[in-house]
């Protein structure tokens, strides 16, 4: 068995990379492979926190420190990626694949942080204007901070997606011990299993409500939910009104 996981996955190839192209690998697994996905899951699954009382306690902001310290952690190591892969004397181009896959997902990275910098206002009851006013690009949900969810959620997405993709291509291409890419199906498959679960359990609350609460006085309230499989859930206080109505 230790024989097997040491050996590389092409028995008929050698498994020789300069150091440079090793580094590259481990700094674009480390960020892609493990950092992306976990940034994903805070931001999809804990807006609210086990044990928070929402909607008494509003905004909790963990997820949203630990989503852009991490996605900014995996664009750094990309850049650092990409750099010691130009400067590889190994670097031939005949990897036609992973390059197709790696750039796309660069691309769409750098349209991740711009399109983070370019988010909007936040506004509402936790960031008022200088003169009290609510009034913001979130908190209003303008034409301008939906186009940013589309485009930042779609992104994101789907270069989670050609990450795989990218990860699997050059682990091919660099012909990697078994090990490697055991270790990867094995974490990737518990992220994912674990994300059914979280959606199951009903944890992808809508951002609107996670941050704001679910007053139907705040505009977003009053506009259908975004994002796939997200959930507005009931104030408890409220769904007791609405039995003792009935």
């Amino acid at each position: 068995m230790m024989e097997w996981l040491i050996s590389p996955m092409d028995a008929a190839r050698p498994h020789e990379i300069g150091l440079a192209l090793s580094w590259h690998a481990r700094f674009m697994v480390l960020g892609w492979g493990i950092l992306a996905p976990l940034a994903i899951m805070m931001a999809r699954f804990f807006k609210v926190l086990p044990g928070q009382d929402w909607p008494r306690e509003l905004d909790s902001k963990i997820w949203w420190r630990s989503h852009w310290i991490s996605q900014s952690l995996v664009i750094a190591l990309s850049i650092v990626g990409l750099v010691l892969v130009l400067m590889s004397s190994q670097n031939t181009g005949t990897a036609l694949v992973h390059r197709l896959f790696g750039y796309s997902v660069l691309a769409l990275a750098m349209v991740q942080a711009f399109s983070g910098l370019l988010r909007g206002s936040k506004g509402g009851p936790t960031d008022r204007r200088a003169d009290g006013s609510l009034r913001g690009d979130h908190y209003d949900m303008t034409r301008h901070r939906l186009i940013f969810e589309a485009v930042h959620k779609g992104c994101g997405y789907l270069a989670l997606i050609l990450m795989a993709g990218a990860i699997a291509s050059g682990l091919w291409t660099a012909n990697a011990p078994n090990w490697m890419w055991l270790t990867l199906v094995c974490w990737w498959s518990i992220l994912l299993v674990a994300s059914v679960y979280l959606q199951r359990l009903g944890c992808a609350v809508d951002t609107y409500q996670a941050i704001w609460g679910p007053d139907p006085g705040h505009p977003g309230n009053r506009m259908k939910q975004q994002g796939w499989g997200t959930r507005r859930p009931d104030f408890p206080q409220q769904a007791f009104d609405k039995q003792r109505e009935t």
